[in-house]
Parts: structure tokens; sequence; C-alpha cells
């Protein structure tokens, strides 16, 4: 006859959890500065268009009196003669 031994020795498994929150925290405030900024650029594009079509509209109604001022003095000047 053989002797079987059998040892059942208990053991223990630990699990440790570190950090998997801090990354995402960190990658979602990156991607919330980068939209932040993206939207500060896109803010000051969209004035800076409105600043230059107003100047160009402004430029334009100072031509068109210019002009009409124009005719108005050669209207005068051909019903003079």
């Amino acid at each position: 006859m053989s002797d079987d031994r059998v040892t059942q020795t208990p053991h223990t498994t630990i699990i440790e959890r570190r950090g998997g929150g801090g990354g995402g925290v960190l990658i979602g405030l990156a991607v919330l500065i980068v939209l932040a900024v993206a939207a500060y650029f896109l803010v000051v594009r969209n004035d800076s268009e409105t600043a230059k079509n107003n100047a160009i509209t402004s430029a334009a109604k100072s031509v068109e009196s210019t002009a009409d001022k124009a005719g108005s003095a050669i209207d005068g000047a051909t019903d003079g003669k």
C-alpha cells in the first residue's frame, strides 16, 4: 500500500486596487481645458469677423455719401449752365 500524503494549506488572495479612477479624472480635466481653449478662440475669431464686417460696412457708407455729394455737385454745375 502506498502512503498518499495530502496537505492542504490555506491561502489568502489579496487584490489591491490602485489609482484606476485618478487617470480618468486627469484625462477628463485635460479634455475640458482643450474644449475651453477652443471655445475661447472661436469666440475671439467671431468677434474679429464682426469687427471687420462692421468696418467694411462703415467704409462703404462713407464712399456712398461721398459719391452722393459728388453727384449733387455735378448736377449743380450742369444746372448753372
